[in-house]
């Protein structure tokens, strides 16, 4: 694995674009919200990315899936990684920031430490991740404030779908290392978004009607934007970061997506978010990088 000294400037360049897309997603699908149900927008999202995403499959020759047991995998990844943590985000930000909604979405890389433990032999809770998890968990309380974890009301029920969003993210990584090992990634991404476009596009008909294409040029700009960037455009900067810098160093988009969010949030929502967000992100940013464990190896060297 790469360290932070192995990033090159194309890495760091596009580990900021990945930043700004996801960061981005949080005003756009909020600002599709105002016209369109939390389920249809994910049935936008994933329905005409995976079109994109197949044009780009094609274009580059790669070969199509035809395993049954492969497209069962995809079914379950896009359910873990895309139905249920897009509605449920979706469904929080109708009633909570969306600067908020992307402090609690980082908590996803304490999920999937905590939870790759439980599934796999060669992942386990060290002290130092233990120490990481428990300062991501209290960075999570933090944000969402005591009152509300004891008070449930509809504003709790917002951060909790949130929180469930990511535990339902680190869930998906699970079930990709069991099952979609060996594939191309934009072919895992094409067939995830595939399973996903299958199970949403009748769960939105169904529970909030036909979808129309009848929509306000803003929403259409909020839906291109969070189809174009924020999904197609993100899992291929994804996949080639991980490629170029490593998994450890790909962790750092985690720590640069809610400042971006909260950000525009304020400048185009007028969102403010209250003091004990910020403080709740900042112990939970500290149990990341803690986490990550090269600043904690760099002060050992330092001593």
């Amino acid at each position: 694995m790469k360290t932070n000294k192995d990033i090159s400037p194309l890495a760091w360049g596009l580990l900021a674009l990945l930043a700004l897309a996801w960061g981005g997603s949080f005003l756009s699908i909020r600002i599709a919200l105002d016209e369109v149900g939390f389920l249809t927008s994910v049935a936008h999202r994933v329905g005409w990315a995976m079109c994109l995403l197949w044009g780009y499959v094609w274009l580059k020759g790669l070969p199509f899936p035809k395993e049954s047991r492969i497209w069962i995998g995809f079914l379950g990844m896009g359910l873990l990684n895309n139905v249920i943590p897009f509605s449920l985000m979706a469904w929080g930000q109708l009633t909570i920031e969306s600067g908020l909604t992307s402090i609690l979405n980082a908590a996803t890389a304490i999920f999937g430490v905590l939870l790759a433990a439980v599934f796999f032999v060669d992942e386990r809770l060290t002290l130092r991740k233990a120490i990481g998890v428990g300062l991501g968990f209290l960075g999570v309380a933090t944000a969402i404030g005591i009152q509300h974890l004891l008070a449930f009301n509809l504003q709790s029920l917002a951060q909790i779908a949130v929180i469930g969003g990511t535990i339902s993210y680190a869930l998906a990584s699970i079930w990709a290392r069991k099952r979609l090992a060996g594939l191309a990634p934009e072919v895992a991404a094409a067939g995830m978004l595939t399973g996903s476009t299958i199970i949403m596009l009748p769960a939105a008909w169904i529970i909030e009607g036909p979808m129309t294409l009848a929509l306000k040029p803003i929403t259409w700009a909020a839906i291109g934007y969070y189809v174009i960037i924020a999904t197609a455009l993100a899992y291929l900067l994804y996949y080639k970061i991980l490629d170029l810098a490593g998994s450890g160093n790909l962790m750092l988009v985690t720590l640069l997506v809610p400042p971006v969010a909260i950000v525009l949030g304020a400048i185009f929502l007028g969102e403010a978010l209250h003091p004990r967000a910020y403080v709740g992100f900042g112990l939970l940013a500290l149990g990341l990088i803690i986490l990550d464990g090269r600043a904690v190896d760099a002060l050992r060297r330092g001593k």
